[in-house]
């Protein structure tokens, strides 16, 4: 069941993803000739006015083959009317733009339907506290629930996190205890801890953590689109340092991961519940979106630096190095999809 829930899950990001393209294409003249989930042997195939829409036997990706444009040889154009290759630059931008922004809108699209069914997030309930921190000196107690903190209301412990965080000195914190409200003045000092990169950086804290207990908090409409813009920008703003980090170093690449991995973690969300696995699509949809903007050829961003060049200079690059770069691109691709793959193997056998 979970391999069939994860398999389903891809096909629909990159049916989403192709979408996209399909759609601006069209919009714009252009005469789409295949519409491809996945790669390899069509298993089934049906034309529908001057398209073949079809299901292809490796479920690892899709395309959309428009009139005039062969990824697999660039070389191949058309100059009839409804041919991409006759499209004006920022025309075949938008085109190629389309399928990766088609994926940050889905993502868009399932916060809010996450923010409709109900988001499970820590109560701002205290749990643990550091000795001699400054909330224990100040007098907060284990199970206090946080109520307000510089007059903003607490709903959850991200509240809380986010309000230290931006306090200029001092923070005024409401607590309820026994059923009473209680005042208190604090001051966060600067320590010591190591983000999801393993990186130790520093951050106000008052040495305080989650009890662990949940609340499930259901945003109002006129709250929703706020929910799943921040969603989006923080799910974007994660991927791209996690970029950054394995450019830098500080990531290695042993930690990428590869289709088993999504399969495996795919799986796990499903058993979790539609909530969570919706917030995992959402993921991985976002990070489709992020890397085909890559500037590789052969995905949509290589495609796009080639137009901004031809825009620029108002000059088409040679179709040698166009084909050679693409040849490249997949080349790189393929050895990521390996690694990545390798990756997956190793951790499944325990590195053995």
């Amino acid at each position: 069941m979970g391999m069939f829930v994860s398999l389903l899950v891809l096909s629909f990001l990159i049916f989403f993803h192709e979408l996209g393209h399909f759609l601006a294409a069209r919009f714009f003249g252009v005469r789409v000739e295949v519409f491809s989930i996945g790669f390899g042997k069509k298993v089934f195939s049906k034309v529908v006015g001057n398209t073949q829409y079809c299901l292809s036997l490796i479920p690892l990706g899709g395309y959309v083959q428009m009139k005039g444009q062969d990824d697999s040889d660039p070389t191949k154009v058309s100059f009839d009317k409804d041919s991409y290759t006759m499209k004006k630059p920022w025309q075949r931008i938008i085109i190629l733009f389309a399928g990766p922004f088609a994926n940050f809108l889905l993502a868009f699209l399932l916060y809010i339907a996450i923010g409709s069914l109900g988001v499970t997030k820590f109560a701002p309930i205290i749990g643990k506290m550091t000795p001699d921190s400054p909330a224990m000196v100040a007098g907060l107690q284990s199970d206090d629930r946080v109520v307000m903190i510089n007059q903003e209301l607490a709903a959850s412990w991200d509240d809380v996190s986010q309000m230290i965080q931006k306090a200029s000195t001092t923070i005024e914190m409401k607590i309820e205890r026994a059923g009473s409200v209680h005042t208190f003045t604090i001051t966060p000092k600067l320590s010591s801890y190591q983000n999801m990169f393993g990186e130790t950086l520093q951050k106000k804290m008052i040495g305080i953590a989650p009890s662990g207990k949940t609340i499930e908090i259901v945003y109002p409409a006129s709250e929703l689109l706020n929910f799943a813009w921040d969603e989006t920008i923080k799910a974007t703003t994660m991927i791209l340092t996690g970029l950054q980090k394995l450019i830098e170093g500080v990531v290695s690449p042993k930690e990428l991961g590869g289709i088993i991995s999504i399969v495996q973690i795919t799986s796990q969300a499903s058993a979790a519940g539609i909530v969570a696995l919706f917030g995992l699509t959402a993921l991985i949809s976002v990070n489709l979106g992020v890397l085909n903007l890559l500037p590789i050829p052969a995905l949509d961003g290589g495609h796009i630096m080639f137009n901004l060049y031809e825009l620029i200079t108002r000059k088409a690059p040679s179709e040698r190095v166009v084909y050679i770069l693409t040849l490249a691109g997949w080349a790189l691709l393929l050895t990521l999809m390996i690694f990545t793959i390798f990756n997956d193997i190793y951790r499944l056998t325990g590195g053995q």
